[in-house]
């Protein structure tokens, strides 16, 4: 009954997002970029902000929240002054608006090419500074195949089942289990979302990761292969307003530091408050610490790589950068990130909701093949 409740809700939260949407949509065509459309945009985002308080589970209250209060919002504020993805084609459809606006997804300009094509700017040695100020080459990911993401949602499931024998198992083993489980159960979920995109509008998509667990550095982790979407929208909100600010006081070669550092800041801001949608519980301000360790560690990252191209080119080999770079991550994420999210019982409740689904399709399996035979007979 509880599940029954929490899905009426999210229908109903997912209903007040589509008329707000269509609400900004409609004015948007009237109403002039700028201060006057923020007036009209405000009381949305305050919205988007309340609507997650009314979902209590893992799965649909957490991604209600990343989805609106998150990029949604983001997304809305960029629109406000003319900016962002809602604004890249002057006559785009409703359906359209409503997808790129509440869903975490990233439409391809143009197909990718079958060899990657890298392209280069002619600053900070000649690569392209990404969202979080990352001196690495652009490059759009490739679309994976339905083989790669079969294979993590079969890992996903073997997963769950391991737990119910973790009182055998390494704490520090199941951490790592832990790190694999949100990252396949978030690509998943992204997945799920594209798919619906795509087949609604017929959108061709990017992949929202990359294989994070090949990040060779940082950068690599941060700007080009965790979470896409995320990377993509606070590049327009927070690094290039940071950029151009900065670039009158430092310059524009040392620019991209404090960008990075105001990035990590506000990436922390609304991880908190994510965070506080999971589990209705005071911030202890771990999950800030997270972000801003990251993101001091990948300014001396940036600025030690701008010294040492500055006099000869060096570069640390992968063998050796790779694993560093993942056992810091991992560390990190094991030292500061987890104890918040598993204050909440996250762990506990998400295996909980999988039992619930799974009873949840088994009683309506039994249904169905109850009244199949029911009316069989009668038919007899």
């Amino acid at each position: 009954m509880e599940m029954e409740g929490e899905i009426g809700n999210f229908i109903k939260v997912w209903l007040s997002v589509f008329l707000s949407l269509f609400y900004c949509y409609a004015f948007g065509k009237f109403v002039p970029k700028g201060f006057p459309r923020l007036l009209l945009i405000i009381p949305v985002v305050a919205l988007f902000l309340d609507l997650p308080l009314h979902l209590s589970t893992i799965h649909l209250g957490g991604t209600t929240a990343f989805f609106i209060s998150w990029l949604a919002n983001f997304k809305l504020l960029l629109f406000a002054f003319g900016k962002g993805p809602l604004c890249s084609d002057p006559s785009i459809s409703l359906p359209r608006f409503v997808a790129v606006a509440c869903l975490p997804i990233k439409i391809q300009q143009n197909p990718p090419p079958k060899t990657p094509q890298f392209q280069t700017s002619n600053h900070q040695n000649g690569h392209n500074s990404n969202t979080n100020g990352h001196a690495t080459t652009k490059q759009n990911p490739a679309p994976k195949s339905p083989l790669n993401y079969a294979l993590k949602g079969l890992l996903l499931a073997l997963l769950i089942k391991v737990y119910d024998y973790k009182e055998h198992l390494h704490p520090n083993l199941i951490w790592v289990m832990y790190c694999f489980h949100i990252y396949f159960a978030l690509e998943i979920i992204l997945l799920m979302a594209a798919a619906l995109a795509r087949a609604l509008l017929g959108l061709e998509l990017e992949p929202q990761f990359n294989e994070p667990y090949l990040s060779s550095s940082l950068q690599d982790f941060w700007g080009r292969r965790w979470n896409i979407m995320v990377t993509s929208i606070l590049r327009p909100t927070v690094y290039e307003p940071v950029v151009a600010l900065s670039t009158r006081v430092v310059g524009r070669r040392w620019a991209p530091l404090p960008a990075v550092m105001g990035t990590f800041i506000v990436s922390a801001i609304m991880h908190e408050l994510i965070f506080y949608y999971l589990g209705r519980l005071p911030p202890t301000w771990e999950i800030s610490w997270f972000f801003l360790l990251h993101g001091l560690c990948l300014v001396v990252e940036i600025a030690v790589k701008k010294a040492i191209a500055k006099r000869k080119k060096f570069q640390v080999p992968r063998l050796v950068s790779g694993p560093l770079t993942v056992a810091f991550v991992t560390g990190t994420v094991f030292w500061l990130f987890f104890p918040p999210l598993l204050r909440c019982n996250a762990d506990v409740r998400a295996l909980g909701e999988y039992a619930a689904v799974g009873a949840f399709f088994k009683n309506a399996g039994r249904a169905f093949a109850s009244r199949a035979m029911n009316t069989s007979r009668s038919n007899w």
